[in-house]
């Protein structure tokens, strides 16, 4: 039997998930498919690629060094074939979009207005809590876009992985107080007033942790208790008065909690699109950022005490885009 990059793909998807099963799953094949073409591949290579228990899979040497061939190869022969079709004049319309998010105002937004150009258009979504993850992704491929949160002047991902961002817009961040409470009709907040109390936020990477505990040593004091949880879990408490929340200004209302803005706007947090240069959805990456741009404003538009407070702060909101820019957008 030769090696072909079919059988690459399955080595891959196996030593990446680190199960038969998964790989599999990620592939869209049986498991007994994938296990027979393991087989018939390790008979091939004149040996067992991968160590496989109740634990999962794990690379031999021989494995090891198949994965690494493996990994050069297969990146080299998407961008033989993406250069190729560039080249040929390719210039076909999506059937599918690959789109990795952080928790965030943009996505669901986006969908819907993907969904009204094109009927038939197929829109996946990869959830994380992590921008970095999402980064890896989108440099291996894996995602065709990837939208993310980062704390201040900060870029997800190492330099190497070659992405391109562009920011969809700067939010501001606000406080999540219970209704009841005596600043939750407040216009702003100084946080100092809010020196005692506990703090909730949702859990990411970046700088944000140390960027909070700056503004708070700003205005004369250091947070109290800093509880990383989910979404659900982060409202629980708010509204149980156990903690004060950190939030997107475009936080989505929810009964009995108010937001209120942060006095002076000392905390940002900006909405990134990712995507590789050299992939098939480079070309369409102007028109997913106007239309997650659009989405962001969208979701900002369901906070007038937001839209009122920004006329304030204009450093907060969509970015602009160049006359340059726009005549770059391409139609879906």
């Amino acid at each position: 039997m030769d090696l072909e990059i079919r059988h690459l793909r399955v080595l891959r998807a196996i030593a990446d998930t680190g199960s038969v099963t998964k790989a599999a799953s990620l592939l869209g094949l049986a498991q007994p498919a994938v296990t027979a073409q393991l087989q018939r591949i390790e008979r091939a290579l004149g040996g067992p690629l991968f160590d496989r228990d109740r634990r999962g899979a794990t690379p031999t040497a021989l494995g090891e060094l198949v994965l690494a061939r493996a990994r050069v190869v297969l990146p080299a022969m998407k961008g033989l074939q993406e250069d190729a079709a560039q080249l040929a004049g390719h210039r076909s319309r999506p059937t599918q979009w690959r789109i990795g998010a952080v928790n965030g105002p943009i996505l669901g937004g986006l969908i819907s207005r993907l969904a009204s150009l094109e009927d038939s258009l197929e829109v996946l979504t990869h959830p994380s809590h992590w921008a970095d993850k999402l980064a890896e992704m989108a440099a291996e491929r894996k995602l065709d876009f990837c939208i993310v949160g980062v704390c201040g002047d900060t870029i997800p991902g190492p330099a190497e992985s070659g992405l391109v961002w562009r920011e969809i817009a700067t939010d501001a961040i606000f406080v999540m107080l219970p209704e009841t409470h005596p600043l939750a009709r407040r216009w702003e907040i100084d946080l100092a007033e809010l020196s005692d109390a506990q703090w909730a936020s949702m859990p990411g990477d970046g700088c944000f942790g140390d960027c909070f505990a700056a503004a708070c040593a700003r205005s004369g004091f250091s947070p109290r208790t800093m509880y990383e949880m989910d979404f659900g879990n982060a409202i629980d408490v708010v509204l149980a008065g156990h903690a004060v929340g950190l939030c997107k200004a475009t936080f989505r209302r929810v009964d009995g909690v108010a937001t209120v803005p942060i006095a002076g706007g000392p905390l940002r947090w900006r909405h990134l699109l990712g995507w590789h240069p050299r992939s098939e959805a480079a070309r369409f990456a102007e028109t997913m950022h106007t239309h997650a741009a659009a989405a962001y404003e969208e979701s900002a538009d369901r906070n007038p005490h937001y839209i009122e407070w920004r006329k304030a702060y204009p450093q907060f909101g969509p970015g602009v885009p160049s006359h340059d820019d726009m005549t770059k957008i391409i139609s879906i």
